[in-house]
């Protein structure tokens, strides 16, 4: 299954080289804006079930099982398969969302409200709105983890910038996306995540005044070639 997912990711990632080609965001990286081109073409391939989205940086590959526009609660369901060492971007907390993680395969160590603890599996964590969590592979084995996600709709549209930064070669060894970047990420899904680090108040002085920087460089929080969860077709 792990490779399968891997298989899945690269034909992907072959697509998307192929359909940005000729584009102005795939010039050679020393001639390139040092963000993606905000008037670029929009992506609007409608998003299928059995998708592969992949963060190679982190280490993460989620397969699409259920789109929130298919059910009544709004849920986004995938199964995240997390290479050995793999972890998100930081200890966050969802202000709206509650997430579910339940391991298939393997184990997942989950940090929430400061206790750790390993997932086995079969087990599943529960993560509230407002609770700090991180989670991390801290084993030397890929695993294979159901993540549900309630309400899920904008969380798509943030993993999907995320993820598509990552790809693109715009975010740091971490999977992080460099200052100017993140400074209008961070705001523009503020009501999807918030980061524990640097600390609110400092994030809200610094993120505004890189904001103003940013777009006066034509940046923007998303693009138009990482937005097909909001200008797709819904099928």
């Amino acid at each position: 299954m792990s490779l399968s997912i891997i298989q899945c990711m690269e034909e992907d990632l072959e697509l998307e080289a192929q359909r940005t080609a000729n584009s102005e965001e795939a010039p050679n990286r020393t001639a390139r804006m040092p963000h993606p081109d905000p008037n670029g073409p929009p992506d609007r391939r409608p998003i299928k079930l059995g998708e592969v989205w992949g963060n190679p940086i982190t280490g993460e590959y989620g397969r699409v099982l259920e789109l929130p526009w298919h059910n009544q609660q709004g849920r986004l369901v995938a199964e995240l398969m997390a290479l050995a060492g793999a972890r998100v971007m930081g200890e966050h907390y969802h202000p709206t969302i509650t997430e579910y993680f339940t391991p298939l395969e393997g184990e997942l160590t989950v940090k929430c409200n400061g206790q750790t603890r390993v997932l086995r599996e079969g087990e599943t964590a529960v993560v509230e709105p407002g609770v700090w969590h991180d989670w991390w592979n801290a084993s030397d084995c890929d695993i294979r983890v159901q993540v549900e996600i309630t309400p899920g709709e904008r969380f798509l549209h943030m993993i999907e910038t995320l993820f598509g930064l990552a790809r693109l070669g715009y975010a740091d060894s971490k999977g992080i996306p460099r200052p100017l970047q993140l400074a209008l990420f961070a705001r523009e899904f503020s009501d999807v995540m918030v980061l524990r680090r640097p600390p609110r108040l400092v994030q809200h002085v610094l993120f505004g005044a890189l904001g103003l920087i940013a777009r006066c460089r034509d940046y923007r929080a998303t693009y138009p070639q990482l937005s097909r969860t909001v200008l797709a077709p819904r099928v």
